[in-house]
């Protein structure tokens, strides 16, 4: 061992890790995925809208304006404020997530098994890896059974290498990465069979990875199909927005021959026909989202799969930990010549103890698995003090679950020294070991699947013998096996299942079971649960038989599938894809990472789940509750919705700001918006974009309608039609309250102050029946709305100040208006913003 470490494997005590993981750090390679406050100020000040704003405040500065320029860099400096509140609020929340996401390690600290953060890892402790499962720290091999090892990260070799323990006191020598037969595991690399004790000797930059500089935390994530979209439609509005500023001052300037006017009206119009708000309420509400969908405990790791969770038309399930509770009870045991029911306490007659017993050698210590956990249980308590529990038997060989043998043995040599060896699994596969004929095998199956009926989950129990003279060696079917019994468990429905089924079907999404169950307890449990049963069940031999087109053809109908192998996931999984459908699929093991792959959403289960199957998917699950995949469900439709109607807004206040600060121009009238303005009206669309949209309530009837096309996504023609037809009303609103007050005498700072306050306005009430579409008005009084009405006041109050203090007035050219034209200005700025949105909610039923 190394040296200061504790005795044995019984671990480092708590007090003596703290002190390592103090003096040595954590067990992390710092992430670059955290852009910081000098990132987050260098992205700002790259922003095209940022770089106008200042142009145009040096501008006003070397005119000698100095009241002008002075507050565009005031505004200049709130916008930094403002892109910073919002950076920090989606860092945060990412920050939150990640420390959700963050690697668990099985560790033994003062002799017990737990699970902590791998970053609390410290050389001397150790940890137990299994199949599966990511080596947490460079590592010395105590114990192992069957261990191999892809360490692939390190040597570019895709073939897993063996590992064998070294349990002598002194560490050998490190060997490099990718020998056979070594006792040395690194760190990132990736257990695919067997499992092993490790003593940790590196962690963090010490370790093989961390020399070399590789992290998996450190690959840059690619931006997402959406992102690149709005990406591109902002670069390209971008780029007419540069055309169509420089024609406005060349003609401006030539027509007028105001050249400065002119350049000022051209970065004025470029400020508004900018959409920057498309990336940033992306960036918000995705990482918003995932925070939201993590309060409910569904960790997303991938924030683009937040847009199809709200298209899913399937559901796949497992059943155990997902649709029930995981927690095994051993119910019955039956043999030959009894059937016993199993109570807590009750004292087990004769004729099912030696069943018992070998189910318990055939069991692993210290494992997850909750069918081992219950029989242990149970048996220490029921045969405590008997020679059953065999405690001087030593364990020589494991014979791991196969998915060509769904069963496992375990080898022991007594005191004699004679080899014994203890099986248990599927019924089929036991028998089959046991060498039954045709009758009997018939008879037991027949009794298997009567307890299965009952909702019990069953496995077979054998005792077995190695050859005379032989070690227990080959495969199990070298062996001779002798049928003991059946041990049933009951694992309960999750109370909150029937319900939350209930609600998927009620919103057009189906649920489909997929176990690896008997399939008389798959339909049991399924109609427990409220899942379809009326097309009966498929099973994995079933679907291993069928071609492409009979699968598609079965899996339109049957909502149940049992003794499903791994790879069989797969075929389900494609089978439903070539049907159309939008497919989330659970799974938790090594073997399930390419149908987690191949569904639209992959989900992961959080506890049960292997490090490979929570790396090939979109969600992990952290509690495994299937009601928290519906959740999930809910929480996306809702954000879509949200960010919709966010970017049908952004789309109608750009129309008018834009309109407002060209058309003045072309029609030989004073310029209306000056830069000054547009950021005015900035400062309300940014807070909104991303405070009050994204904290909107759901719409009603959310779950109660089907679900929406995959293909139907966040930018179209149905939003752009509905933004335009907003934005136009708004736009002729506001240009006919400034023409005509032009044309009734009144002078231009006046007429500008009408425009700008039916703008604000406008800009409001735009808000107001964006965020209402789908849930009606009363989105606009809840909790919810609280940043809606705190951004609405804010803005007022800035008006009514520009306009009241005369210094104000003169920075942005304003006047004083008369009641009676401020009201008839308000009044067809609030019915043309009626008539616009009652106008693009047509349109968008008309191009849907």
């Amino acid at each position: 061992m190394l040296e200061g470490s504790s005795a044995g494997l019984g671990g480092l005590s708590d007090a003596e890790a703290a002190r390592r993981l103090a003096a040595q750090g954590p067990n992390e390679i710092t992430s670059r995925d955290s852009h910081g406050l000098l990132g987050t100020l260098r992205g700002v000040v790259a922003e095209p809208m940022f770089l106008l704003l200042v142009v145009a405040a040096a501008i006003y500065l070397l005119l000698g304006d100095l009241g002008e320029g002075l507050l565009l860099a005031f505004f200049a400096a709130v916008t930094v404020g403002l892109v910073i509140f919002q950076e920090r609020r989606s860092e945060h929340a990412l920050a939150a997530l990640r420390e959700l996401a963050a690697p668990q390690v099985r560790v033994v600290r003062d002799g017990n098994s737990r699970r902590i953060p791998a970053r609390e890892l410290v050389p001397g402790d150790i940890f137990l890896v299994g199949e599966g499962e990511r080596v947490a720290a460079d590592g010395l091999v105590r114990e192992a059974a069957g261990l191999e090892v892809d360490e692939s990260l390190l040597t570019g070799e895709s073939v897993p290498v063996r590992k064998r323990a070294c349990a002598v006191p002194a560490a050998p020598a490190v060997a490099p990465p990718g020998g056979e037969d070594a006792p040395h595991v690194y760190a990132s690399t990736l257990a695919v069979s067997g499992h092993a004790v490790v003593e940790v000797t590196a962690t963090g930059h010490a370790s093989q990875v961390g020399r070399i500089g590789a992290s998996l935390a450190a690959i840059e994530t690619e931006p997402t199909p959406l992102q690149r979209q709005l990406r591109r439609l902002v670069q390209a509005l971008g780029v007419a927005a540069v055309g169509v500023s420089a024609t406005v001052m060349v003609g401006y300037g030539l027509l007028h021959g105001d050249w400065m006017q002119g350049l000022l009206s051209a970065i004025a119009l470029g400020m508004a026909m900018l959409p920057e708000e498309f990336p940033m309420a992306l960036t918000v509400f995705l990482a918003l989202g995932a925070w939201r969908l993590a309060r409910i405990q569904v960790l997303t790791r991938r924030p683009a799969v937040i847009e199809a969770l709200g298209a899913a038309t399937v559901l796949c399930v497992d059943k155990t930990g997902t649709l029930t509770e995981n927690r095994m009870r051993l119910r019955r045991l039956v043999t030959a010549a009894a059937d016993v029911p199993v109570e807590p306490g009750a004292p087990l007659p004769e004729a099912v103890r030696r069943l018992l017993a070998c189910g318990m050698l055939a069991s692993r210590r210290g494992g997850i698995d909750p069918m081992d956990r219950a029989l242990l249980a149970h048996g220490d308590a029921a045969l405590a003090g008997t020679a059953l529990l065999h405690a001087d038997w030593r364990l020589t060989r494991e014979f791991p679950l196969s998915p060509a043998l769904p069963a496992m043995a375990h080898a022991w040599t007594d005191a004699a020294g004679r080899q014994c060896l203890a099986a248990k699994g599927a019924p089929e596969a036991v028998l089959a070991l046991c060498r039954l004929d045709a009758q009997q095998t018939g008879l037991l199956l027949t009794q298997v699947k009567h307890l299965a009926a009952q909702g019990l989950r069953v496995l077979a129990v054998a005792e077995g013998t190695a050859p005379a003279g032989e070690a227990a060696a080959g495969s199990l079917h070298d062996h001779h096996f002798t049928l003991l019994g059946f041990t049933a468990f009951e694992d309960p429905l999750r109370a909150s299942v029937p319900a939350a089924v209930a609600q998927a079907r009620a919103a057009g999404i189906a649920v489909a079971m997929i176990t690896g169950d008997h399939a008389a307890t798959a339909l049991a449990i399924a109609q427990q649960a409220g899942i379809e049963t009326a097309a009966g069940v498929l099973t994995g031999a079933e679907v291993q038989r069928m071609d492409e087109h009979a699968l598609a053809d079965a899996v339109r109908r049957v909502r149940v599938f049992a003794r499903v192998a791994p790879q069989q996931k797969l075929q389900l999984v494609q089978a439903l894809r070539r049907n159309g459908e939008t497919v989330a699929m659970t799974g938790d093991g090594v073997n399930d990472a390419p149908a987690l792959k191949a569904a639209h959403i992959g989900i992961a289960m959080g506890a049960r789940g292997t490090d490979v199957a929570r790396e090939a998917a979109d969600l992990v699950l952290l509690d495994e509750d299937f009601s928290r995949i519906v959740g999930g469900v809910r929480m996306g439709r809702r954000i879509f919705d949200n960010l919709r109607n966010v970017m049908v807004y952004i789309t109608a206040i750009h129309v008018p700001v834009a309109g407002l600060a060209v058309l003045p121009l072309l029609f030989g009238l004073p310029p209306l918006m000056l830069p000054a303005h547009v950021v005015l009206t900035e400062m309300v669309i940014d807070p909104v974009c991303s405070l009050a949209f994204e904290s909107a309530p759901e719409a009603p009837g959310l779950m109660h309608r089907p679900p929406r096309r995959a293909s139907e996504g966040i930018v179209g023609w149905a939003m752009l039609w509905q933004g335009l037809a907003q934005g136009g009303s708004l736009l002729a609103a506001t240009l006919a309250v400034y023409m005509a007050a032009l044309q009734a005498g009144r002078d231009a700072d006046t007429a500008r102050t009408l425009a700008v306050i039916g703008l604000t306005l406008g800009n409001l009430l735009l808000v107001a029946a964006n965020m209402s579409a789908g849930s009606g008005w009363r989105a606009l009084f809840g909790a919810s709305a609280r940043a809606f009405w705190a951004v609405a006041a804010a803005a007022a109050a800035a008006l009514g100040l520009a306009v009241a203090l005369p210094g104000a007035r003169r920075l942005l050219h304003f006047g004083v208006p008369a009641a009676g034209d401020l009201a008839l200005a308000l009044a067809a700025v609030v019915v043309a913003a009626v008539a616009g949105a009652a106008l693009g909610r047509r349109l968008q039923r008309a191009t849907d």
